[in-house]
């Protein structure tokens, strides 16, 4: 830990802190040595020295004096902000225990399993992965706890099945005939290639050792009875590494942009096909941002792993360099360049991926099998088979119904129990049917449970749906038992719940103390900010312009927009036009009244004009003669207010006339309006200016600081418009002006003086604990961990 405080965002992250660090109350009935005093609260040595070495073990300077103090600065510092929750009580709230218990039913997972049988599980899926098996199968459905003489029924139908194929008849045509997989009278119970962890584990191990050409004998799995044909056995496909430029669709967005994304990405990909450099085009142009900058590269994947059509994209390519057709994906477009085609990794590489497979594929009932098993023995289970077959005797119709109620069950038995000195079996609720430790566990106990789990169970016998709930609540038993006793069993699992419960009492204090508390507190994140002004400033920056062209002549054509005005127009005539507001607004003849249409056409420049605030319009009316410029100019005018009215700021609209001209020699110039604009909007600029190649364009407007841009460090640092050829791609860029450095607003540094600000808060929160609880430390103690 070489960190100078304790920063946690949840519970689990503040038990990663130390890894480590326990309650401040010593677990021990004898005395043990005080490493140090908080107030009167008393550390025990052996708990920061087991801390230290676990978390430290591996640091270079581990067991210097330096290192041992550092860690004892921020062991003490924590466990005073514990101690402060433990005093106010925060240990003992309800929240806090359902916490609690939450993380110890996680943390308890990996003690509540057969480490040696899971090794095996995991090396043998590991052997299965080296192959691909193509079968064929034959179902007949049986439930897992189906009564015997069903399962009976159901082995001797699938052996007889078993016999027909094996005597010659078609397996296709049995399986169409007989089986019970719904999906059979389509394909013939055919199921292509798989590999391990992608069927049910006893389908996948009698499916492995069958030879290609034979039938497996019947193969029970939780679906039910299975004859399986091996048709195949290939070597496993692997992984497959490629890179790729994506270009964003996703699902539900606007018609316009996903056909512009897509002659996006088949423009690209006519360039790839012509030659073009992929790194340079997937650097420029690709909006995966996690991968572009790396040349796309993605890691390795194999079957199963990425989304079906980018993986049978990406399979299908055999040569490095080989580039694939876009593909969909929910995600956007995809173009794939194959890298290399990889064998199955290692086992060491695979290894903790597949425990994590193993302990959630049907393979774990082995597992979990060999644990009650080890249990049984550990915590001496004690069966009374008398007790057991005397009750069992006793099941009715109630239980196969699933409506058993405990007492009713118990006074029925009562009932019938022989008169008193007649030998049998005394059914009494406290009658023990088993024990584990030193525990009893009673028949009451076991009705209780079977009338919360029960189910109906049609076509079983009570007795034999009596022994199922039996057997579940003897596995339940077991695992509970040992759950309760891990913290005395194991050390490892009693520390590391300590660590998750101080962890829980430190979130919910610091919380309260530093994180909200700096949010929250606007009063004192200012005044901190104040203080501290010389740590938020901005360093020199240009507001620029810059612009990415694929030919000098749109690079010119896109400066034009962002040129400013020589005229007392808004728009000159010099400037582009945009071609998305109508040319003309139509009046009625002799009147300044507006058309329907010249209406509708001003309403839709109405919208366009607040949806792109940097549009500009000026609005010419034409007029023959000298006694025509009053009706000339109303028209001009009514364009103005019309569009006022609407929300449009009047320095936006410059309304004026013309006498004369060559536009005014048609009637619809003498009843009309022109209209010109001119707009600075980035992304309508690049609109207008990619329609016939998407990749023409790129425009970025923002404040740009040093080492933000190559492009724009590259040319001087002051006011100006400057040409630059990089890469194949022409740039402007225009500098508006510089910002100098200078002292940052709150708005714009506030992340990071709210993170100072917390940071500032927990010192302060810490010296007020030490006061309150002064610390005394061994140092005895202290230096036994100092061995260097």
């Amino acid at each position: 830990m070489r960190n100078n405080r304790i920063l946690l965002s949840g519970a689990a992250l503040a038990a990663a802190f130390l890894a480590s660090c326990q309650s401040t109350k010593p677990t021990a009935s004898t005395k043990q040595p005080v490493l140090m005093t908080l107030g009167n609260q008393e550390v025990p040595a052996s708990e920061f020295a087991y801390v230290y070495r676990k978390n430290n073990s591996s640091a270079p300077d581990a067991g210097s004096r330096e290192n041992v103090q550092e860690y004892l600065d921020l062991y003490t510092n924590f466990k005073l902000k514990v101690l402060e929750a433990e005093q106010r009580g925060l240990d003992t709230t309800q929240a806090f225990k359902r916490e609690l218990d939450g993380y110890k039913q996680q943390l308890a997972q990996p003690y509540l399993t057969e480490k040696s049988v899971t090794d095996q599980l995991v090396r043998e899926a590991y052997e299965h992965m080296q192959k691909e098996v193509n079968a064929s199968h034959i179902l007949v459905r049986i439930t897992p706890e189906a009564d015997p003489k069903d399962t009976l029924a159901a082995y001797q139908r699938i052996t007889a099945l078993r016999q027909r194929v094996t005597g010659g008849e078609d397996f296709e045509k049995v399986a169409r005939e007989a089986s019970e997989d719904p999906s059979a009278r389509e394909n013939g119970g055919r199921l292509g290639y798989f590999t391990a962890l992608q069927m049910v584990y006893p389908f996948e191990a009698a499916a492995y050792k069958t030879p290609v050409g034979q039938v497996s004998q019947p193969v029970r799995t939780r679906f039910g009875y299975h004859v399986i044909k091996v048709n195949d056995m290939r070597p496993a496909q692997g992984e497959i590494k490629v890179a790729h430029l994506m270009i964003r669709a996703t699902p539900g967005m606007p018609k316009a942009d996903s056909v512009t994304a897509k002659k996006k990405v088949d423009e690209l990909y006519s360039r790839l096909r012509k030659g073009e450099n992929w790194e340079k085009l997937v650097a420029q142009f690709s909006e995966d941002a996690g991968s572009a900058s790396g040349g796309g590269e993605l890691p390795p994947f194999g079957t199963g792993r990425m989304i079906p059509s980018f993986e049978e994209a990406a399979f299908r390519l055999q040569k490095s360099g080989d580039l694939s057709a876009p593909v969909q994906t929910p995600y956007g477009w995809h173009i794939i360049r194959l890298i290399e085609k990889q064998s199955v990794p290692s086992f060491e590489q695979m290894e903790a991926s597949l425990k994590q497979k193993v302990a959630r594929d049907s393979r774990s009932e082995l597992n979990r099998t060999a644990f009650l098993k080890r249990i049984r023995t550990e915590n001496r289970f004690t069966e009374v088979p008398a007790m057991r077959d005397a009750l069992l005797a006793q099941a009715d119709t109630s239980v196969t119904k699933g409506t058993l109620k405990a007492d009713a069950f118990m006074n029925r038995v009562a009932a019938s129990q022989p008169a008193k000195g007649k030998k049998s079996t005394a059914l009494m609720p406290t009658a023990p049917l088993f024990t584990i430790g030193a525990k009893p566990y009673t028949i009451k106990d076991l009705l209780t449970f079977a009338e919360q789990r029960q189910q109906p169970r049609a076509g079983a016998t009570p007795q034999h749906a009596m022994q199922l709930l039996y057997d579940q609540y003897v596995d339940q038993s077991l695992q509970d038992y040992e759950r309760a006793n891990l913290e005395t069993k194991y050390e490892d699992y009693r520390m590391l719940v300590k660590e998750y419960r101080d962890g829980i009492l430190l979130f919910q204090l610091m919380d309260e103390k530093v994180w909200s508390k700096a949010i929250e507190d606007t009063v004192g994140l200012k005044q901190y900010f104040a203080a501290n002004q010389a740590k938020y400033q901005w360093e020199p920056r240009v507001q620029a312009t810059l612009i990415s062209a694929a030919t000098p002549q749109l690079r010119s054509q896109a400066v034009t927009y962002f040129s400013k005005p020589t005229g007392k127009g808004i728009a000159e005539a010099s400037m582009p036009t945009d071609q998305g507001i109508p040319a003309t607004v139509a009046f009625n003849a002799k009147s300044a009244t507006l058309t329907a249409a010249g209406m509708s056409a001003l309403e839709s420049l109405a919208n366009q004009m607040l949806a792109d605030t940097t549009l500009s319009i000026t609005a010419t009316a034409y007029a023959k003669t000298n006694a025509a410029i009053p009706l000339a100019a109303q028209r001009a005018t009514q364009v103005r207010t019309f569009l006022t009215s609407k929300g449009v700021p009047a320095k936006r609209v410059l309304a004026g006339q013309q006498l004369g001209g060559k536009e005014a020699s048609t009637a619809a110039a003498v009843n009309g309006v022109f209209l010109r604009g001119s707009t600075r909007n980035p992304a309508i600029i690049e609109q207008r200016l990619n329609r016939s190649n998407p990749l023409a364009v790129q425009i970025q407007q923002r404040a740009f600081p040093k080492g933000d841009s190559k492009v724009v460090d590259g040319v001087p640092q002051q006011p100006g418009t400057y040409n630059v050829q990089q890469d194949g791609r022409y740039y402007a860029v225009i500098i508006d002006k510089v910002l100098p450095a200078g002292p940052k607003s709150l708005n714009e540094a506030r992340g990071q003086a709210t993170s100072d600000y917390q940071n500032y808060l927990e010192q302060e929160w810490i010296k007020e604990l030490r006061t309150k609880y002064p610390v005394k430390v061994n140092e005895a103690e202290v230096n036994k961990l100092v061995t260097k």
